[in-house]
Parts: structure tokens; C-alpha cells; sequence
């Protein structure tokens, strides 16, 4: 044994002889001490219990403390030791954001572990790429500007090709209608009317020269405004950044540009994506004005449905896509994780966030998905894949999984059980499925971990005091408490996301796609952490007595209620193998068709 590793146990030895004696005396004060270094022996290795002692003295109570919230037991004799040495064993470890020697991590940097799904169970996606659209319909240019504005992509780049209409006059559509509509919907953060007048008047002389780019040339759309755009506020929904303007534009926002879409507005988000409260308010739901547009693409959702854009650009970590999308009323399509490029994007979790389109038709969808769907050298989880889509195909013969006792159960209703049954009518064969049950509420300590990662600097600085929002279950409340996560329950839930992994490609391999209640919570949060893309399509209406709302119940915030009760949009969620969203998008458009009600449009918009 060196000699620097005797004098460290013998310090060790002594300084428990001492707080042997205070235990037994009733004082358990036992805090960390630094011994002198010894004089280094030629060839002794580094040992962990030999750093310079770093960060606050702590005491064998700090540990009794902390023991209950990472539930775990210690002995007294175990905290006096772990007290002794927590200052040359594991302080050090915080080194990096509270010592001499401290690092700023800028918001580009990623983890250097990457989750990729298909990797993860040996998926392989599509083994063609093939995209086929349908055929556009020969409907006459409408004279209302509301029934223009209401018009699926299909049938607006029809109108554009064809130069019945032009993409200015569609482009100020959108804009008068922002102008007379968003106040009562607070869905706009930022209009970018210059913009978006020169980009629709290079589109229309591209289109007359002959020079005509695809469905979405000349359509104007919103983004989410966690989205960078050059030289336009992004302001991520929140206080301390809302004078925040990037110099260079997101990667999905340059593919956009690429495919000559008309960007008309930055969509509001809830405040660093959670729920739909902003710094400007609270996003509402057009199709019942007393509540909110849910989040945290409320923005994206209230926009679309309310006929302000063509289509927009959502996100989703944990929900963000599905929900505003049922409750708005539109298709939300989630792509798999790593189809669609993030550089550019404000990150909430490495390895759960992702983009996706928010539209009026499914595939409308399709055609923004295969714009914004590539390569991205800046994101790290950015994966190529082929896209098999075929408008025109048929979905008899397919195998649609469900989960019996979730379609008998709250919160599904009569409209998710017509769906099934609908399907089974079109020639689909409706197959029961499992999963074990496990706690999938473990998987969130990613999220929390990830996202209190992503805004430390908000945190110890004081400015997520800023937030509108300071209620328990809010980010500046969740970020804090996430501090204390353990780094072991991390590791941990990391490893039992595989579990859940490797059971979706089990049950994936027995069905073609899953049909869930859309806000199954437990499907929500497993779906999110495996990476599978879902589709969510509205397929009827329900009747609800009262608002609803993301935040936790709250006597403070009484929901209003309604006498009658009030009619709102519903629909299902379709779960498809990974890189697979051509066969949850035909499914849908299928559902679509057979539910007749994807026209109806929220009344007052």
C-alpha cells in the first residue's frame, strides 16, 4: 500500500474516532475534512478518494436528509462516511458549474450519448422510397376568402400551380385573417408580414417563368416559434428570451425555404414548451374560445384550425403534437425520432424532442413531412430514411392493434371505438395487444433530467423566476426538483426505455400499427421515449360539460363550465413502426374519408 493511501485511511480512521465520539454524545455533526496531501510515491495511481477537497462541508444529517428524497437507507455509520468523504470523492463532480474551473455548455452542444430507436431493436424502416400523391381534385377557386383560407394544401397548390390563385392574394388572406381573429386566440407571436409579401411575389414569377417547386411553392405557414428564423424574433414562448433574434435560420425552416413555402408567422408556444401559456396569455381553442388551445404546440394547433395559416410546423417531447391537435381539431403527425432535422430548434431533451407538421388533411401532412424529412449535419440524432407513401393504396388486410381494456376505459370514448370499428369495415383486422406492466412513469426522469440539463443557466441565474407560470407543476417548480433526480435512477430509467423498446418492435412485428386513445397517457409517454410516430386524426365530436386544461387542478383557476355542455372535436391516434409513417398515413386518410367530418370548421373562424 503507498504511503499517500496510508495517510489517507489513517486521516479517515481518526477524524471517525471523532465523530464516533460525538455520535455517542448525541451530536451527529460529523462534516467533510481535507487532509494534507502526501508527498506523491513514483507510480501510484489516482484513486478516487484522493481528489483536493471542493464544495460545502456536509454532515452525516445532510445525507439522512437527502435519503428520502432518492428513497434509498443508509446506517448512521454509512452517512458518517459518506459525509467524511463527500467533499474529496464526489464534489468535485460539480466542478464544472460551481468551481474555479467552470465550463459554459452552449445550447448546440448535445449529450454525447445518442438514442437512436431503430438501432436500439434493429429496425430497418421502409425498403423503398416512394412517394405518391393523390389525385387533385378539379374544385373551382372559392369566392369566399374564408373558404380559401379553410382549403387543404391538396387543394390550395392545385389553385397555385394552375395560377387560378396566386400565392400574394393567398398570402394576404392569411394575414388579414391573423389581423381580425388572433386576438381572441393569442396563437401568433410574430407576424411577419414583409417577409412573407416578397417571398409570395418571388413565388408567383417563379411559378409564371415555369419554375414551379412542388405542392407546398408559394403556401403560407407558421412555425412554432422554438424555431429559428434569421433576423425574426424566437423567442421560445417565454420572458427571458422574448428579445431573442437568431442570425441564421432552423434547418426544417431551410427546407421550407427550399421547397418555396411562404413563412407568415411565428406561432406561439407554451412557455419553453409546456402547456399553452405564454408571455403574451393563453393560447385558446377556436372551437371553444373559453379554453385553451392545450400545448405545447397550442399556437401551431389554434392557427391552423382556426384557418390563419395553410399549415404548421409543431413540436413534440411528451404530448405536444397530440394533444393540441385533438383538441384543435387538426392531423398532428409526430415523425419517428431523427426523420426530421432539430438543428436551429430550442432543446427541451436531446433525445426525446422532435418536429412535425400540424395540417388540415393527413396528407397534407405527408407533403409537409417529405419537405422538412433529411439529413441534418447539426443534429446528431438526424437520421436518413426512406419514405414509403402512397395516397392512392389501399389499407385492406392490415393488422391494427389495440389494447382492449384501454378502448373500455376513460379517457376513450364512443368516437375512438367507432374508429376501430370502421377500420374493421375497410378490411383491417383488428388484433388484441399487451404490454407488461411497468412503471413507464420512471421513463420521465429523462425528460426532467434532459430538460433541467437544457436550461440550468435560466435556473441558477434566477431569470426562470420570469415565467409566467410558477405553479407546482410547472417548468421553473420541475427544474429545480430535478437537481435532486439520482444520476443512478437516470441510468437506470435509460435502460428500461430499451425494455420498452424492444416490447413495441414485439408487438410491432405482430401488427402493422397501433389505434390508441390519443391522450392514453401511458401510450403518450412511451411512444415519446421509443421514438415511434404517431398520426393523430379527427374522426368525430364529443360533447364536455366543462373546459379542459394541461395544469394540474388548481382552486385558485376555476375552469369554466358549460349548460349545455359544449361540442368539440375528437379523434384517435395511429402508432406506426418506426420510419413507417406512410402506413399510418394512409390509415389515416382512410379514417378521414369514412369519418366525414375533417371539412367542418370551427364556427366564428
Amino acid at each position: 500500500m503507498t504511503q499517500r493511501r496510508q495517510f489517507l485511511i489513517q486521516a479517515g480512521l481518526l477524524a471517525a474516532g471523532s465523530a464516533t465520539g460525538a455520535s455517542a454524545a448525541g451530536q451527529d455533526t460529523t462534516t467533510a475534512t481535507t487532509a494534507p496531501a502526501a508527498p506523491a510515491t513514483p507510480g501510484a495511481p489516482p484513486t478516487f478518494g484522493a481528489t483536493p477537497g471542493f464544495g460545502p462541508d456536509v454532515s452525516p444529517a445532510t445525507f439522512a436528509e437527502a435519503e428520502k428524497l432518492v428513497q434509498v437507507s443508509m446506517s448512521s455509520a454509512q452517512r458518517r462516511m459518506a459525509a467524511r468523504s463527500w467533499r474529496v470523492s464526489l464534489a468535485s463532480t460539480m466542478e464544472r458549474r460551481s468551481g474555479p474551473r467552470r465550463v459554459d455548455l452552449a445550447p448546440g452542444i448535445a449529450p454525447a450519448t445518442v438514442w437512436d430507436p431503430a438501432a436500439a431493436v434493429g429496425a430497418a424502416g421502409p425498403a423503398r422510397e416512394r412517394f405518391v400523391r393523390s389525385r387533385a381534385a378539379a374544385v373551382p377557386l372559392p369566392a369566399d376568402d374564408a373558404d380559401i383560407a379553410h382549403a387543404p394544401v391538396t387543394r390550395l397548390a392545385h389553385w397555385i400551380e394552375t395560377r387560378v390563385l396566386s400565392s400574394e392574394r393567398l398570402t394576404r388572406i392569411y394575414l388579414a385573417r391573423i389581423r381580425r381573429l388572433d386576438g381572441a386566440l393569442r396563437s401568433v407571436i410574430t407576424v411577419t408580414e414583409a417577409h412573407a409579401l416578397e417571398r409570395a411575389r418571388q413565388a408567383d414569377r417563379e411559378i409564371a417563368a415555369g419554375k414551379y417547386r412542388g405542392p407546398l411553392h408559394g403556401i403560407p405557414y407558421g412555425v412554432k416559434d422554438l424555431l429559428d428564423t434569421a433576423g425574426i424574433p424566437t423567442t421560445w414562448g417565454a420572458a427571458p428570451f422574448r428579445e431573442r433574434v437568431p442570425q441564421t435560420d432552423a434547418h426544417v425552416v431551410r427546407r421550407l425555404d427550399a421547397a418555396g413555402a411562404v413563412l407568415v408567422a411565428k406561432l406561439s408556444l407554451g412557455e419553453l414548451a409546456l402547456n399553452d401559456i405564454w408571455f403574451g396569455g393563453q393560447t385558446m381553442n377556436p372551437w371553444l374560445p373559453e379554453e385553451g388551445a392545450s400545448g405545447s404546440s397550442a399556437g401551431p394547433g389554434a392557427a391552423t384550425a382556426a384557418g390563419l395559416v395553410a399549415f404548421s410546423i409543431g413540436s413534440e417531447t411528451g404530448g405536444s403534437i397530440v394533444s393540441p391537435s385533438m383538441r384543435c381539431g387538426v392531423a398532428g403527425l409526430r415523425p419517428t425520432y431523427g426523420r426530421v432535422g432539430r438543428s436551429g430548434a430550442m432543446t427541451l431533451c436531446w433525445s426525446l424532442d422532435k418536429l412535425g407538421p400540424m395540417t388540415r388533411s393527413v396528407e397534407d401532412a405527408m407533403l409537409v413531412l417529405r419537405a422538412i424529412a433529411g439529413p441534418d449535419a447539426g443534429d446528431v440524432a438526424s437520421r436518413p430514411a426512406r419514405l414509403d407513401f402512397d395516397a392512392g393504396a389501399g389499407i385492406a388486410g392490415l393488422k391494427v392493434g389495440y389494447f382492449p381494456g384501454w378502448m373500455k376505459e376513460d379517457p376513450a370514448t364512443d368516437v375512438d371505438r367507432a374508429a376501430l370499428d370502421n377500420l374493421g369495415k375497410l378490411g383491417c383486422k383488428a388484433v388484441p395487444v399487451t404490454l407488461p406492466d411497468w412503471p413507464h412513469q420512471s421513463l420521465n426522469t429523462v425528460l426532467f433530467a434532459e430538460a433541467a440539463a437544457a436550461f440550468e443557466e435560466i435556473v441558477l441565474d434566477g431569470r426562470v423566476d420570469q415565467l409566467a407560470m410558477q405553479v407546482p407543476d410547472a417548468w421553473p417548480n420541475l427544474f429545480r426538483q430535478a437537481r435532486f433526480l439520482s444520476a443512478v435512477d437516470f441510468v437506470q430509467a435509460d435502460r428500461l426505455r430499451r425494455r420498452y423498446a424492444l416490447e413495441m418492435a414485439r408487438i410491432l412485428r405482430e401488427v402493422d400499427l397501433l389505434l390508441v386513445p390519443s391522450l392514453r397517457e401511458e401510450m403518450l409517454t412511451i411512444s415519446n421515449n421509443t421514438g415511434h410516430p404517431s398520426l393523430t386524426v379527427r374522426t368525430g365530436f364529443v360533447s364536455v360539460g366543462a373546459a379542459r386544461s394541461d395544469w394540474a387542478p388548481d382552486p385558485q383557476r376555476p375552469l369554466p363550465t358549460f349548460a349545455p355542455p359544449r361540442r368539440v372535436p375528437h379523434g384517435v391516434t395511429l402508432i406506426g413502426r418506426l420510419f413507417d409513417e406512410g402506413t399510418i398515413a394512409r390509415v389515416g386518410m382512410a379514417l378521414e374519408r369514412v369519418s366525414g367530418v375533417a371539412d367542418e370548421r370551427a364556427p366564428g373562424f
